[in-house]
């Protein structure tokens, strides 16, 4: 009994060390949050979740390489919130991810909402950058927290404006917004430089990012005989406005719009309508296609999140390695301490070699125009 008695206290006392040592151990690795806000549900809930995706991959490859980062050893988790493409939505995610104290954030994902969300994460000096909202407005406040990693509105709205007039020799144009940051931006930017060009806007319509019926505002753009549509807006509307164009027997009259209806997703929202063969579109980037490793990222893409990939996920992916870099560099996940280091960014990407002006927007953006061949989405440049 007596040996007995000591067997079971000798295995007491190791089963009690090894604890302590299996908690010392997880007590070594220190968990860093990055964020992501974006909408992951409504109508654009599949371009959410895709830049959301790109999040997670970068988190996981990083994870798996063991990082340390000022000799602790790190491990980075997601935190990820729904904006659901709504403003106020957006800023009460903005204070709860101050309030959570993640070390950096991914998103918005939609100008509208990435506005006035950085005035809340420039408060709590959280670094944010975001992978795909194109207003100009965005960097004008000159937020030291704030940073984009696309071409913005001037670019996009410009290159599809001379694409149209040189390439397309296209004379007369109707615009139509959705209202949104966005979407009144990059119709703003197209317009003026489209006048620059001779266009002539024969009549400018305006909708909402919800909407589903366009058949009054397409009808009276019919009567004013257009070669082109601009519309400033989403993909969700921009599918559903493809079919009724057709309906209308507009399917010869050309469709333009920036990164936001310039998704995977278009074919299957407009139905593979007529019109979708006269759509040319504009991204603040390069194609995957035509990025340096962007064919191996995709296929590392596909196998983690099949059938998913719509636009913004390989500049997710960047965005996060930015901030994890920057931490690296600055042996510390203080947004405070790392952020002159996050500025200070000479990183080549999957999307391109990234580095940042004063304001936070890239040094070097690319702009790609797309077109639908086929109903696949194809670059044109």
């Amino acid at each position: 009994m007596k040996t007995q008695a000591r067997f079971i206290r000798s295995t007491l006392a190791l089963a009690a060390v090894l604890a302590l040592g299996t908690s010392a151990s997880a007590q070594d690795v220190q968990v860093v949050k990055i964020g992501h806000a974006g909408p992951v549900s409504g109508g654009i809930a599949h371009i959410g979740k895709d830049t959301e995706n790109g999040v997670r991959l970068a988190i996981e490859e990083a994870n798996a390489q063991n990082p340390m980062i000022g000799g602790k050893k790190v491990r980075f988790e997601i935190a990820a919130e729904d904006d659901a493409g709504d403003p106020r939505q957006a800023t009460a995610v903005a204070q709860k991810m101050c309030d959570a104290k993640v070390a950096g954030l991914v998103g918005h994902l939609q100008s509208g909402t990435s506005i006035p969300a950085a005035a809340i994460y420039a408060k709590c000096d959280l670094p944010n950058i975001t992978a795909s909202a194109s207003n100009p407005d965005l960097t004008k406040p000159g937020y030291k927290t704030t940073f984009r990693l696309i071409a913005n509105d001037n670019a996009l709205g410009a290159a599809l404006a001379y694409y149209a007039a040189d390439a397309l020799k296209v004379k007369r144009v109707a615009i139509i917004d959705d209202r949104t940051a966005y979407g009144q931006g990059v119709a703003g930017v197209f317009k003026a430089t489209a006048l620059q060009k001779g266009l002539t806007v024969v009549g400018e319509e305006f909708t909402n990012d919800k909407a589903t019926d366009f058949m009054a505002i397409l009808t009276a753009i019919k009567s004013k005989k257009p070669d082109a549509i601009f519309y400033g807006g989403l993909d969700a509307q921009a599918g559903p406005m493809l079919r009724q164009m057709e309906q209308l027997g507009l399917g010869e009259v050309k469709l333009f719009g920036g990164d936001a209806l310039c998704t995977e997703k278009l074919a299957e929202l407009s139905a593979k309508a007529a019109p979708l063969a006269g759509v040319t579109c504009a991204t603040g980037g390069a194609s995957v296609a035509k990025m340096q490793g962007g064919p191996e990222w995709k296929k590392r893409y596909d196998a983690r999140f099949p059938g998913q990939f719509q636009i913004y996920s390989p500049y997710a992916y960047d965005a996060t390695l930015v901030l994890i870099d920057a931490m690296k560099s600055a042996s510390s996940t203080d947004p405070k301490v790392y952020l002159p280091a996050l500025a200070k960014t000479n990183r080549h990407g999957v999307t391109g070699q990234i580095a940042f002006t004063a304001k936070g927007e890239l040094t070097q953006p690319a702009v790609t125009l797309y077109g639908f061949r086929d109903g696949v989405r194809t670059p044109l440049n």
